[in-house]
């Protein structure tokens, strides 16, 4: 192993090691209301100062950014009633109520895109292919564990994306809306993995060996799917496949795998 390599290992170790230390801390459901309370005063955003993008990049990014923004704007509809369900199960109301707000804060990143497309004179898309297989897909989900596992796995993405967004361009006012929606994904990347790891050990032994493997196919699958939905911006935000395959494969070792409990370091 390279120096580099070892370096690599000793980074990924630690962030594992991190992520499982919190699964053992579990936050609760009012916790999380009042994080996405306080987090709902914050203005990271600085509209007065305008956009300034070039047509170059409008073009790079346009298509890319109306269908993430169409993504976001979601009512929820499906996820609050698995979550109200499940919330009866375990006896916890108030976890409706943060899913909720969680919701109210995806919400919240597609007005501010919205919100930008606008100001460029760019349309808001209604329909996209990507989006409408994601809400026929969750129109027929009522279990949360099904609905915790995919939205990790598109917060996962979403954090590639947007920063491939923000690098693909010079837009200050482009930049600042991405940082703010970086910020909110990584806590939400958090809220949904506690939950996650609480429904999985819950479990049955034989239940959890056929979910590790299910785990982690639907993961790869969903994610190489987004890349080539949105390779383009990828690339412009200065990805490989490659490369996006490892910034993916460590996103698992972080979510997924230290969910199961299995940590494989496996730098490839």
């Amino acid at each position: 192993m390279t120096r580099e390599q070892r370096v690599i290992f000793l980074f990924i170790y630690s962030e594992i090691q991190s992520t499982l230390f919190k699964h053992t801390n579990m936050h609760t459901s009012n916790y999380w209301i009042g994080h996405f309370k306080a987090n709902a005063t914050k203005n990271r955003i600085y509209w007065a100062g305008g956009p300034e993008i070039s047509a170059a990049e409008i073009n790079t990014i346009l298509p890319s950014l109306q269908a993430w923004q169409l993504g976001e704007t979601s009512e929820g509809a499906h996820l609050i009633a698995a979550a109200t369900k499940y919330a009866i199960k375990i006896n916890d109301p108030a976890y409706v109520d943060a899913i909720r707000l969680f919701i109210k804060e995806e919400q919240k990143h597609g007005n501010n895109l919205g919100r930008y497309l606008d100001v460029i004179g760019q349309p808001r898309v209604k329909q996209n292919w990507g989006d409408t297989l994601f809400r026929r897909i969750r129109y027929f989900n009522t279990s949360m564990e099904i609905w915790t596992l995919a939205v990790i796995v598109v917060e996962s993405t979403a954090q590639v994306f947007y920063q491939a967004l923000k690098d693909a361009t010079q837009c200050d006012l482009l930049k600042q809306i991405c940082t703010d929606i970086l910020i909110d994904e990584a806590c939400h990347i958090t809220f949904q993995t506690e939950r996650l790891a609480m429904i999985y050990y819950n479990k049955p032994a034989f239940s959890k060996a056929w979910r590790k493997l299910a785990y982690k196919y639907f993961f790869y699958a969903t994610s190489t799917l987004v890349w080539f939905a949105h390779r383009r911006l990828f690339k412009a935000g200065g990805n490989t496949y490659s490369l996006y395959k490892k910034k993916m494969h460590f996103k698992y070792l972080k979510t997924i795998n230290a969910i199961t409990c299995e940590a494989a370091l496996q730098l490839t």
